[in-house]
Order: C-alpha cells, then structure tokens, then sequence
C-alpha cells in the first residue's frame, strides 16, 4: 500500500485516462484527493477498501481520500480518472461535499442513460481542459457539481426492481426531466436502445399508458400551473413546456382539460 501524489491544477480539477494492458495489476494505493473512475471500455476488477467489484464499461467508482484501492485489468482496460479537490466546488456548496460524498467510496453500474449523461459531461470536461477561454475554472466546477448530483441519485435508486420496471422508471424519469425537449419514440428507443414497440410495452406494462401519452400530461400539467401561478403569455408556456407551435398545445390541451388555455387561465 502506498501513497500516490497528483499535482492538481490551479482549477483543481484534472481529467486524463488511464491505460491498463491484459493481466496488468495496480498494487493498493490510495490519494489526498478524490477520484471518480469511469471505465471507458474492457473489464477488469477493482478493490476498493478490501471490496471487490467488476470492473467494465460503464462502470464507475467514486474514491475519497485516503481510501484504499487497486486495479486489475482481465482485458485492455481504459479508465477515465477525474481528480479533483473539495476546493473544486463552489465557496456555497464545499462543506456539502462530504455529505454528498457521506465519506465512504461508492461502486455504480450504469444504465444506458446515466451512463450517456456522465459521457457527455466528461466530453465537456476534456474540451473545456483545453483552455478554451478564462471561464473554463468556472464551467469544470459547474460540470464537476453536475456528475456528483447524477452520482448522488445513483446512490438513492432503487435497484431491486425487475429489468423491466427499472426500464419503465427510468423513462418516466426521463420524461420528467426532459419534457421540454423533442421526445420522440424514436429517440427514446435510441435512448434506452429497445424498439419503439417494446418501449411502449414494458411503459404501458407499469404506468397504464404510453410514453408519449405520459410526456403529454407531463406538459400540460407544468402549462397549468405556468397558467395559474404566472402572467406570462400562452404562447410562452407553450414554448416553455415543448411544443414548437400553438395548434398541437391547444389541442392536447383541450383533450386532456376540456378547455382552452385562456379559458382554463381565466376561469
């Protein structure tokens, strides 16, 4: 077991990858810093604290100082390391971090959409280490806060749903924080990598209804309250909550009230 300095930057946020060839092990070592590992690709085994835990792609590991942990690779194993120090975070949020992180190293297998959610903070990370201008001290700490409240939520899932309704929760979830966006069945089977018709299967399976019927109310609901608790214009609520044009929103509207915006508002 031993000690492993890193220099962190001034930014105090560093990521870089971490290359482990077939059959290549990392003794027990531990750091002053904490680590988030993600596997990019291959398997492996990972022992954190005297625990041992498969160790694939996406996969990922969170290590707090002075935890204990070694690697080894079963194939060529790429991990992406993100150091980063308490100092990272904002002033506000610093004495947080031990109470998001309750000091004890954790262990995720993601699912398709976690995993694509924690890929894509990476990538901004990587391209925002390049220096792109002076906020980039500023938008790692954002992006940093981000993958922690995601690892967070991990930790407070419920895992021993079937695959199915693990599936269904997942894409309510998903609804319910992207309603705003272009969802679509395609770009939920994309999402999710199952067909359109089996998404709506398990979906209607567990909620009674399908994804889009869902994301429809999801809608309409926030326009009702934008409605009620706001002055802002409909045609604003109806960009607000995801539709591109007025005539889609009154008619959804309209079926799942039975009446208008501006009457529902006015009444």
């Amino acid at each position: 077991m031993q000690f492993q300095a890193l220099s962190l930057p001034t930014t105090g946020v560093h990521l870089y990858e971490s290359k482990h060839q077939k059959g290549k092990q990392v003794s027990g070592h531990y750091h002053d810093h904490f680590q988030i590992l993600y596997a990019l690709d291959g398997e492996g085994k990972i022992i954190i604290d005297g625990n041992n835990y498969d160790f694939s792609k996406d996969q990922v590991v969170l290590i707090v100082p002075n935890s204990v942990h070694s690697i080894q690779a079963y194939s060529k194993l790429t991990v992406l390391v993100l150091a980063y120090s308490d100092k990272a975070l904002p002033l506000s949020k610093g004495h947080d971090i031990e109470k998001i992180l309750q000091l004890q190293s954790q262990y995720f297998h993601l699912d398709l959409v976690r995993a694509s959610e924690i890929r894509q903070l990476l990538r901004k990370m990587l391209f925002e280490q390049t220096n792109y201008d002076s906020l980039c001290c500023y938008t790692l700490s954002v992006y940093l806060m981000e993958l922690l409240v995601i690892i967070k939520r991990l930790k407070g899932e419920n895992h021993t749903e079937n695959a199915n309704d693990m599936r269904a929760g997942q894409m309510k979830e998903y609804i319910d924080t992207h309603y705003f966006e272009n969802i679509s069945a395609e770009e939920l089977s994309l999402k999710f990598g199952i067909s359109p018709r089996y998404i709506n299967e398990i979906f209607k399976s567990k909620y009674h209804e399908t994804p889009l019927q869902y994301l429809q109310k999801v809608r309409i609901n926030r326009a009702k309250a934008l409605l009620l608790e706001t002055d802002k214009d409909i045609v604003s609520i109806c960009f607000e909550v995801g539709y591109e044009t007025l005539s889609p929103f009154y008619r959804t509207f309209r079926n799942l009230v039975g009446m208008s915006p501006h009457k529902f508002r006015t009444s």
